[in-house]
């Protein structure tokens, strides 16, 4: 899970406020940062005073309307959907996927607004997908996505 250290430093240790967090655990705590600009970005950390355990990261980015989470598994259940005023969190599935958009969010660089998924792959699935890229000339990456979205266009869920 993220750590207190890797949020302070995305920060530069600015934080704006900190509160009791009601959820969670009775030692949960917020730390927030915020840019001052309601163009700008916030971005919080909700963890245990007592252990340090970090339940949730969220990054903000009004500029763009988007909200990023990345949340604890044990603990991401009962969370908000709407982030703010028709905005819905987008739950990341990786740590690192988070740490990348929160920074390029407080360094004001554009970034992938995609998902990143981790995908697991027998050496001969690869060795397939890597043939049918090539085929088609596209990248490894690009196969994957294509395949990974018609998978979910065949579930009749939304991209």
């Amino acid at each position: 899970m993220i750590t207190l250290k890797q949020f302070m430093e995305i920060i530069s240790y600015r934080i704006s406020e900190g509160s009791k967090w009601n959820g969670f655990s009775p030692d949960a705590y917020s730390l927030d940062y915020w840019n001052g600009d309601h163009d700008g970005h916030s971005l919080c950390i909700i963890f245990n005073t007592k252990d340090q355990t970090v339940y949730s990261v969220q990054a903000c980015d009004y500029k763009n309307n988007r909200a990023y989470r990345f949340s604890h598994p044990e603990h991401c259940k009962d969370l908000d959907k709407e982030a703010w005023d028709d905005v819905s969190w987008c739950d990341l599935e990786t740590e690192n996927d988070w740490l990348e958009k929160a920074q390029a969010i407080v360094d004001g660089r554009d970034y992938d607004s995609r998902v990143q998924v981790p995908l697991e792959l027998e050496d001969s699935e690869l060795f397939t997908l890597m043939q049918l890229a090539h085929e088609r000339d596209i990248t490894l990456n690009q196969m994957i996505e294509q395949v990974l979205r018609e998978m979910i266009e065949r579930e009749g869920l939304t991209v």
